[in-house]
């Protein structure tokens, strides 16, 4: 049987050697929240660990988390506990079929959701997350912008703003996608008085049905701070986890038991003590790639501060 205990003792060892920060994003395992220094959504991680002296960054989270830290941080050492951990919608798009897409609808102005590779991002005008995507649309105040790589979140903002024309690429999020209108109609059947909190990447279908609709941190800061004691969570089961850790004195329920991102499970405390003990499964970015890249990240930065 694993010592939970005896693991988080040698990771907070090495961590103040190795001046290493741990980030863990919140549809981690819970046990990954013990040694992480900062929980949350990914960009807001990799900002915050461009912001510390530290010079390694141990990312629990997907592929393109850990190469979005690097471009943000590219002189500290990005590592990546499982090197096979990959975002499904982020693997639905690539260089060329970016290109592609961009040559269909040219000069039109591209949003890139943070959910990308680095190359995908280098290819966009902006970048955007699911917290600030309706608000970095606005903030072009054009007739048409081209939407990837998630066309049912790209689907809510046009919803959002309706005064652009929203082109979406036809990428998806394969976990919130699996999430039917029947399983938030199920819940609320069971738990009538609950407030449903759903997150844009479901199909437009289960988020017409929402009370809230938001990102990650969003509804997990909707459910802080609501008067509500019972919630519907129509995202990953890590958001679930934390809730009913964080706040005993509300009941949160998840919507289905289909809403886990297997990828998302992968890293455990005995990767990040592997990867700390051998600073292997670094993360590299070509420096041509990173600093356009970079440059669509700032931009949606100015604008949402």
């Amino acid at each position: 049987m694993r010592n939970i205990k005896n693991l988080v003792e040698k990771i907070n060892i090495l961590k103040k050697e190795k001046n290493a920060v741990i980030l863990g994003h919140c549809y981690q395992n819970l046990e990954i929240d013990e040694v992480a220094d900062y929980v949350g959504d990914s960009l807001q991680l990799s900002r915050l660990a461009s912001q510390t002296d530290a010079d390694i960054i141990v990312f629990a989270g997907v592929y393109f988390m850990a190469e979005t830290a690097k471009i943000l941080s590219p002189d500290k050492k990005v590592l990546l506990p499982k090197l096979d951990a990959g975002c499904r919608m982020a693997d639905m798009v690539d260089l060329e079929q970016m290109r592609e897409f961009k040559a269909m609808y040219p000069d039109i102005p591209v949003v890139c959701y943070v959910n990308s590779s680095a190359d995908v991002k280098a290819e966009a005008d902006i970048c955007c997350t699911s917290a600030n995507a309706v608000k970095v649309v606005k903030s072009l105040n054009v007739p048409k912008v081209l939407f990837a790589p998630d066309k049912y979140l790209g689907s809510y903002v046009g919803s959002q703003v309706p005064e652009t024309e929203v082109v979406t690429y036809p990428g998806y999020c394969p976990t919130h996608l699996a999430i039917l209108v029947e399983d938030v109609q199920n819940m609320k059947a069971a738990y009538p008085e609950a407030m449903v909190l759903v997150h844009p990447e479901c199909h437009k279908a289960v988020v017409e049905l929402a009370d809230y609709v938001g990102s990650t941190t969003g509804i997990m800061k909707y459910a802080k701070e609501s008067d509500a004691e019972k919630f519907i969570i129509v995202t990953e089961k890590g958001v679930v986890d934390r809730l009913t850790r964080d706040y005993p004195d509300k009941k949160f329920y998840l919507v289905c038991k289909k809403a886990v991102c297997p990828n998302m499970k992968m890293n455990t405390l005995d990767d990040i003590l592997r990867v700390l003990e051998t600073e292997e499964n670094e993360i590299f970015v070509d420096e041509e790639i990173a600093a356009k890249a970079r440059l669509a990240i700032e931009r949606m930065v100015a604008i949402n501060g």
